[in-house]
């Protein structure tokens, strides 16, 4: 890819109209200095004082920062959430990056998902990070919830180019996309050929229908629990690359860490990532591959310049430390020349 495709690539993205559908959680990070520990009065333990609170849309909320950094032209996030005040902090964070939450309902019956995040004030990185607490609906979503949204579902969808389907819930149908609503999905991408419809799963990738999915190594070969450092070897992804295509009915992008992206059409590809020194922090880094190459792909760019676009964008995120990282159109360009030096003489069309 020549620096000037990618720049056509990338002002495509400010005509695109996109909808997030999926798990929307609020990130909310508590820095707490440790110098003003003090005996809870009560009880005797330690009352950890917050000086400062940061917060940020999560999950499916990550793909709308990462949409939004890369000044993709409409966003909509289409999901159900709580009724309370980690609702409003994530509709107004949400809104602040130029999203319309208008289909994102609030529901009584919900919990507004919620990672909460102690740190140490001053320390950057993870290494000032505390245990995390998450607030989780853990009962099946209610069906009158998926009805509502999937009507709301049906009335943006001819009105936008790409729809994005963050199924982020790993127990089984307690969060937006449960198994009714990925039929809905299905069907619907029968019904709207001209909107691109791609997912990312952590649990359920093959359960998707004619919508293209978007796997970790992991998630592709069904290993739940990888330890740190484990990779899934190129031979076991040449086999279930293929299969998992025919299993979908629709292209597949497998993120294979620090090697890139393995794609499936026209024919399984490996298209290599930009080689980053550490420290490194990989939160968010598939939602970020997901924004850049959704974005492209939808905007008339081949798979391979796709999973490309993907990979520079999960270079620039890995390397913003203690936050959920976003990457800018100029931030791409940079990581681009970085991978051209690393790639000399490697085509992508």
């Amino acid at each position: 890819m020549t620096p000037e495709r990618l720049q056509e690539l990338l002002e495509c993205f400010a005509e695109r109209r996109v909808a997030v559908i999926g798990d929307f959680f609020l990130d909310k990070y508590l820095d707490v200095d440790p110098t003003l520990a003090e005996p809870s009065l009560e009880t005797g333990r330690t009352a950890h004082q917050v000086v400062a609170k940061h917060r940020s849309p999560g999950a499916a909320g990550t793909v709308v920062n990462n949409l939004a950094a890369l000044c993709a032209g409409e966003i909509h996030a289409l999901g159900a959430i709580g009724n309370d005040g980690e609702a409003f902090d994530l509709c107004q964070g949400l809104e602040s990056l130029g999203c319309s939450t208008q289909g994102l309902m609030r529901c009584d019956e919900l919990m507004t998902p919620t990672y909460l995040k102690p740190r140490d004030a001053g320390l950057h990185g993870l290494i000032g990070e505390h245990s995390r607490y998450d607030i989780k609906n853990r009962v099946a979503t209610p069906k009158n919830i998926i009805s509502r949204l999937a009507a709301v579902l049906d009335h943006v969808l001819s009105s936008i180019d790409l729809l994005i389907i963050m199924d982020q819930v790993e127990m089984p149908d307690c969060g937006v996309i449960t198994s009714a609503m990925r039929e809905i999905l299905a069907e619907q991408a029968a019904r709207h050929p001209q909107v691109m419809f791609w997912a990312d799963s952590r649990r359920n990738i093959r359960q998707f229908r004619r919508i293209i999915t978007k796997p970790n190594q992991f998630e592709a070969v069904g290993r739940a629990n990888p330890l740190p450092g484990d990779e899934v070897s190129k031979t076991d992804l040449w086999a279930v690359v293929p299969r998992l295509r025919a299993e979908t009915g629709a292209p597949v992008f497998v993120t294979w860490g620090e090697n890139g992206m393995v794609i499936s059409d026209p024919e399984p590809q490996v298209i290599p990532g930009v080689k980053v020194k550490g420290p490194l922090d990989p939160t968010g880094a598939g939602d970020s591959a997901t924004a850049g190459a959704a974005l492209t792909l939808a905007s008339g760019g081949t798979a391979a310049e796709a999973a490309l676009v993907g990979n520079l964008v999960a270079s620039v995120t890995v390397r913003k430390l203690g936050t959920t990282g976003t990457a800018t159109p100029t931030e791409v360009v940079e990581a681009h020349q970085m991978w051209r030096d690393q790639h000399p003489g490697q085509l992508i069309s």
